[in-house]
């Protein structure tokens, strides 16, 4: 199968003949119809994560199931399903306890990719920039006949992340003012979670017009250009002593930090940006006194079989946009220009459609 694989860091990803195993038990293969282009994969390729490789990144997706292994139940071939990045193994711990999104059993041990003989790295237990994808059962969500394939993809990653991080990971209150730091894919949603959550105001912060204009349809009650001053100090002009929650969407140090000054007393900033591995976040320790707190948010919180089919009811009723995020299309063989257009902020989010 064509995949697109990254040999190394900050090196173009190129367009390779590679090889996947055949389903074993509890497992399934599926044919990508479309996966988005997400910052986390960016994130690898600049090595501000490690990985090993070679390695076929991508983990924003949907396509059909075309082959499953034995005691498979929950899927058969040809259902159309969004592949959750996170499988769930339901026996440890946090499966039992309700979080299934930090799951520390479901994941492919192994990698099932190899290209002339040698190992390559299977990225988050599906590897979407290719063809075809070798995942576990548990991360297969069915998509409704009237939802496509590309949005499908989304719901995925970027509108799980950005909607469960208010709904499941925040529990925002009705009436709360919220700040969004950073208006790429997940940050928009992040937006319209918060307003479909019941926030009075929310406040989009962005350094990029085209961000602060797409936040603004994406339901922003305020915008903030921060590349015209602090925005801190924006944010608590038009919310004196600070917001309820503040979300950062970006995964920078910086805007970590700033996101815990812009709350209030009994505030929390929501950390959902992938902040680079080896970075560490410098916080005042007096602010604690007041009740201020941070949070990590990973993957929205996600219950994925029960998070992701609300989400795309959300999309069917047109409570929720999806379509208006996608700002370009590229076939495989475009993913190296996929890519430059995420870095340089041209796109809210970028899918790769693959031919039937």
């Amino acid at each position: 199968m064509k995949a697109a694989v990254l040999h190394g860091v900050d090196q173009p990803l190129l367009i390779e003949d590679i090889d996947i195993d055949e389903p074993q038990a509890g497992e399934v293969l599926v044919k990508t119809s479309a996966t988005g282009v997400c910052h986390s994969d960016l994130h690898f390729i600049e090595g501000l994560y490690p990985s090993r490789f070679p390695v076929v990144l991508g983990h924003e997706s949907a396509g059909s199931v075309v082959k499953v292994g034995d005691g498979v139940t929950n899927v058969i071939e040809g259902d159309r399903v969004v592949v959750a990045f996170v499988a769930s193994c339901s026996t440890c711990d946090n499966c039992v306890q309700g979080k299934p999104y930090l799951c520390t059993g479901g994941q492919a041990r192994h990698d099932r990719l190899s290209m002339g003989g040698e190992n390559v790295t299977q990225f988050a237990g599906m590897s979407a920039f290719a063809e075809y994808q070798l995942i576990s059962a548990t991360a297969c969500v069915p998509v409704p006949d009237d939802v496509s394939m590309e949005v499908a993809a989304l719901v995925g990653c970027s509108v799980m992340t950005g909607v469960g991080a208010v709904s499941n990971t925040a529990r925002i209150e009705v009436g709360a003012t919220v700040a969004v730091v950073g208006c790429g894919g997940v940050g928009l949603n992040v937006i319209q979670g918060a307003i479909a959550s019941g926030a009075s105001r929310v406040i989009a912060v962005d350094m990029l017009e085209n961000k602060l204009a797409s936040a603004r349809e994406f339901g922003a009650t305020d915008v903030i250009d921060a590349s015209t001053g602090d925005p801190v100090e924006a944010v608590q002009e038009l919310i004196p002593g600070g917001v309820d929650y503040a979300f950062e969407a970006i995964g920078l140090t910086t805007t970590a930090e700033q996101c815990f000054e812009m709350i209030k007393r009994g505030g929390r900033a929501v950390i959902v940006g992938m902040l680079p591995a080896a970075s560490t976040v410098t916080l005042p320790g007096v602010a604690f006194l007041g009740e201020k707190g941070m949070i990590g948010s990973f993957y929205g919180s996600t219950r994925q079989t029960h998070d992701m089919p609300w989400l795309m009811e959300l999309y069917r009723q047109k409570r929720l946009k999806i379509d208006e995020l996608i700002s370009r299309r590229y076939q495989l063989d475009g993913i190296n220009e996929a890519f430059a257009a995420l870095k340089n902020g041209e796109v809210n989010r970028s899918v790769i459609i693959f031919d039937d």
